[in-house]
């Protein structure tokens, strides 16, 4: 049995031109972000517009900080998400809420700079359908996330088996492959990586990036193969 497909999900779209490349590279996941600070901060309405873009293509996924019930209730009217992710504070209880709600599946963003910060995951387990893994931003900045910096990736070897989570912070098309290869993110997540300007997105960058991120699904499969067929001459 093949390993499952490695969800790559494009961030911070704000115009058709980046949806149509993020799908034209095979994206599954859309992602819109509903923050005033943000440069790429859509209303729910172009969010909607946006999304029906992508309906039946990739996941659209709605990207929130600390937004209260009438935003989110805006958000979810005008947009119809596949996915809430929660990029604030929120507690498990909110989260927990917020699922019953709009019965969307929710993934809880958590930054990350040093092994101390993953022990943020356990009040969340059993409550989020998946985790982001984010660096923490860089000291001053306005942004919870889009800050393009990484965190060391070692961090994640330790961490339970049957945690779900997407990497994000800092991959871009030059390290996604040594990102897949050495994590066991079953998705990666990209935003300013693929920008021209803060916000703006670039369809060149987009599709060199999903080449490059398809290409280091195959080649971790390919290693998996060498090692299940190693395995199997050993036995």
């Amino acid at each position: 049995m093949g390993a499952k497909q490695l969800d790559i999900k494009i961030c911070g779209l704000s115009g058709a031109a980046g949806v149509s490349a993020a799908l034209a590279g095979g994206a599954t996941h859309v992602g819109f972000i509903f923050f005033a600070p943000s440069p790429r901060n859509v209303s729910p309405r172009e969010a909607g517009e946006l999304a029906a873009l992508a309906q039946g293509m990739a996941l659209s996924v709605a990207v929130t900080v600390d937004a209260d019930d009438a935003t989110l209730d805006a958000i979810v009217a005008n947009m119809a998400p596949d996915w809430l992710q929660l990029h604030g504070n929120e507690s498990p209880a909110r989260l927990r809420a917020l699922k019953a709600r709009y019965q969307i599946p929710a993934m809880k963003a958590l930054a990350i700079r040093e092994a101390g910060d993953l022990a943020a995951i356990r009040p969340y387990v059993g409550i989020a359908d998946r985790f982001l893994f984010d660096a923490k931003p860089p000291r001053g900045a306005d942004l919870p996330g889009g800050n393009g910096v990484s965190f060391d990736w070692a961090l994640l070897a330790g961490l339970d088996r049957s945690i779900d989570y997407m990497l994000s912070g800092g991959v871009n098309a030059a390290n996604v492959g040594a990102a897949v290869l050495r994590t066991r993110a079953s998705g990666v997540d990209i935003s300013s990586g693929v920008e021209s300007a803060p916000g703006v997105k670039d369809v060149r960058l987009i599709g060199g990036f999903l080449a490059a991120a398809k290409q280091a699904e195959q080649d971790k499969q390919a290693e998996q193969d060498r090692a299940a067929a190693l395995s199997g001459a050993q036995a």
